[in-house]
């Protein structure tokens, strides 16, 4: 799966996260903001922010 941060634009690294759903948060581990998942679709994971982070 893939997922960009909508804040800074870098991957996300999902290896933490085994079984992504809507509504999990998950973390940007290049800016730290809190990302909050919308849906998967095709592999790609649509995130909007849940929290400014670091």
């Amino acid at each position: 799966m893939k997922c960009i941060c909508v804040e800074c634009k870098n991957e996300v690294d999902l290896s933490d996260y085994t079984h992504i759903k809507e509504g999990q948060i998950i973390e940007c581990n290049t800016c730290g903001i809190t990302l909050c998942v919308l849906a998967t679709n095709d592999g790609v994971v649509d995130v909007e922010v849940a929290d400014e982070g670091k």
